[in-house]
This record gives C-alpha cells, structure tokens and sequence, in this order.
C-alpha cells in the first residue's frame, strides 16, 4: 500500500511518518510545503507540496499515484483564524477541495482530520452522529470541509479528534503538555481555564487510528481521542504532578477572564466506540502518554 501523508512536519505528520515507515507493507510519500524536518530522510519520497496550489497537487499525486492521502496539514490555531478568515478558509476549505478532487480523479481514499470545534460544547461527550454546531472560524472551517467531503462521490473517512500532544523529533512544535511543562520549569505564573473539558489525544494514538483507517479503507466519520475528560486546569496540573513541579504557579480562570479573541467550546469529548469496534483504537491513559513524552524528551537531550 502506497499513502501520501500531508503536513508531514506538523506532530501528527511526524508521528506518522515515524508509524508508517516501520510497516514493511508501506510506501510513503511524506509532503509538506517547506524542507523536511524529519531527521530520517531515507526509505521514503519526500515532496515539497503546497496543498493551496491545485497544479502541484494534481502533479505530486499523479505522479506518486497513491492508494491513500491522510490530510494532516491545516491552519489549527483557533485565534489565527480568527484574525485571517481567508487564509483559514483557503488551507482549511478550498485546498480540501482540491484533495477531494484530485483523490476522486485517481481513485485515492482521503483521510482527513477533524476537530472536535466542529460542535458547540453544549452537550459533549459527543458522537460522531450527534448534530454539529461550531461556534468558530475555526471550527466552522472543518465542518465546511467534512461537508463537502461526504458530499462527494470518493471514498473518504474523517477523523475528528482533540487537543493533540507529543514530541517531534526535532522539538519544532510545541503543544499544551509541552507548554505547561516549560512554563512551570522555568517558574512562571500560568493563567489556565477551569471551565473548558477536553479529552487529551496522545499523538502515538493518533497516527495509529489513522493508519488502521488506511489499512481498512475505513468509510465515515470516526471520534479519536483520549478517553479521560477533564478540565484544562486538571490537564495542567497532573503535568505539573506529573515532573513535580510547583502547581502553585497554575492560576484558574474562566473562559470569559482570559478573554481569547475566538470562542471556544466549553465540554466537547468524544464517545469512542465506533473507532474501538471497527478501528481496533485503544487509547493510552494520559498518565501514560505524559510517560511516553518523558522519555521522548530525554532522548532529545541526549541528542544534542
């Protein structure tokens, strides 16, 4: 099996390429818009693409022909977009058009990520029947692009997950986990949510939903996440338990005091079942994951 994986240096590209290059059944063309990132560079083809210029898709997938793409590349940061409507829509929307087209014209079964953003918060857990409402730019972008996703007449599965953590090989990006744990080493005073619950996504998971979703061909909508909800004040204070560091410096705020320029959901989670019964997916606990880092951060270290 041939899969094309964008935004190869974001986490989750990372992660996957990192999965899909120990699957001796897997040819992976890695893509991403700029240089790669990845430390390993052999046993697989790595191809600048930019996925807002339709040419260079149309070319790149032409000429990999590839069983299956896995979108990962999106503008993600809730803000951002907020503050750039256009060029949300155009990586988040239009460039997903582009994707359906082109898989559609090569028979190519897309894969692409979502978010929980896509509902409002008001009724979480959530299934991956349950009615949609986003409340942002952001997430209205995703839902914009599932729409049309299942709209079309290619074979597509979409992944919906939420607040993803983990360790890049190169420490390029950094994540909740990663931020909480830098802020209170370095002793700074952090303001933190007390009324916002997610369901931390351990990176490693992902990938692993999504290469079982390639493996199957995987049809639909599919919820991947942790499965602890919990409050972004608790997410940062079992980090702070977690590598002993001073949760005194945690200060708890609402959602209205911190005073982000785009809404937020305040309870999304996901129920899982769908992607245990069919995907085979089973989450590490976060306690788990946070372990997984700890070693990964260690091995950074020790590389330099």
């Amino acid at each position: 099996m041939k899969i094309l994986v964008t935004g190869s240096n974001g986490l989750l590209g990372q992660k996957l390429t990192e999965l899909l290059l120990s699957q001796q059944d897997i040819s992976l063309i890695a893509t991403c818009r700029g240089e790669n990132r990845f430390p390993k560079t052999q046993g697989y083809h790595y191809e600048k693409m930019d996925i807002t210029d339709p040419t260079v898709v149309a070319n790149v997938i032409a000429s990999h022909r590839p069983d299956v793409v896995i979108n990962t590349a999106a503008m993600t940061n809730v803000d951002i977009c907020h503050q750039d409507p256009e060029g949300c829509s155009r990586l988040n929307v239009v460039a997903v058009q582009t994707l359906v087209e082109v898989c559609n014209l090569y028979d190519v079964h897309l894969i692409q990520l979502s978010t929980d953003f896509v509902f409002d918060g008001e009724n979480g857990p959530y299934r991956e029947e349950d009615q949609t409402n986003p409340i942002s730019i952001y997430g209205q972008s995703k839902w914009d692009a599932e729409q049309l996703i299942a709209a079309s007449s290619s074979s597509w599965c979409i992944i919906r997950t939420i607040l993803v953590y983990g360790v890049v090989r190169d420490g390029s990006r950094s994540n909740i986990v990663l931020w909480a744990k830098e802020s209170l080493e370095n002793d700074r005073v952090i303001n933190v949510v007390n009324d916002q619950w997610r369901m931390p996504t351990l990176a490693e998971d992902l990938a692993m939903a999504c290469l079982a979703a390639a493996k199957h061909r995987a049809q639909g909508i599919f919820h991947v996440s942790g499965d602890e909800l919990m409050s972004i004040r608790q997410l940062v204070r079992t980090v702070a338990d977690y590598w002993k560091l001073n949760s005194l410096n945690i200060n708890p705020v609402s959602s209205d005091a911190l005073n982000q320029q785009a809404r937020r959901p305040i309870r999304t989670g996901f129920v899982l079942d769908k992607a245990r019964d069919i995907l085979g997916y089973q989450p590490r606990s976060f306690e788990d994951g946070l372990a997984l880092v700890d070693t990964q951060l260690h091995a950074l270290l020790m590389q330099k």
